[in-house]
């Protein structure tokens, strides 16, 4: 009976795609700053709601650790950049859309078929 009242909440929440960023660094190095830009769901009755849940969520996922060459690697939650609202929940249905432009627009679509063949790849290999 549980399980039926979880899924019954489940269906009359909202869902959303939150982009919660991440900026990593490492202690004593000379990397170009990295930023980790997640896109996670979100059940909530309102945009602020996900919001919300989104920022509790990025900031639970801070993380320090020692990497093997003894530098503090941090993982320090930044912000939620985007928050979208998913309309339908169906086999197609667009969940994020982001415009890409470039001068080299051939090297582009070379990367996008090289990641299609390495997908591909891992399915037969696996």
């Amino acid at each position: 009976m549980y399980g039926f009242i979880i899924l019954i909440q489940a269906l009359l929440m909202n869902w959303y795609i939150s982009k919660i960023v991440f900026s990593i660094s490492s202690a004593n190095t000379d990397h170009k700053p990295q930023f980790d830009e997640q896109l996670r769901l979100i059940a909530a009755g309102s945009s602020e709601e996900a919001f919300l849940k989104a920022r509790k969520l990025g900031l639970s996922e801070e993380d320090a650790y020692i990497n093997d060459k003894n530098n503090t690697v941090r993982w320090e939650f930044i912000n939620v950049s985007e928050i979208l609202p998913l309309k339908n929940i169906e086999d197609g249905a667009e969940l994020y859309s982001n415009i890409h432009e470039t001068t080299e627009a051939k090297s582009y679509i070379h990367c996008v078929h090289q990641k299609a063949i390495f997908i591909r790849n891992e399915f037969v290999a696996g």
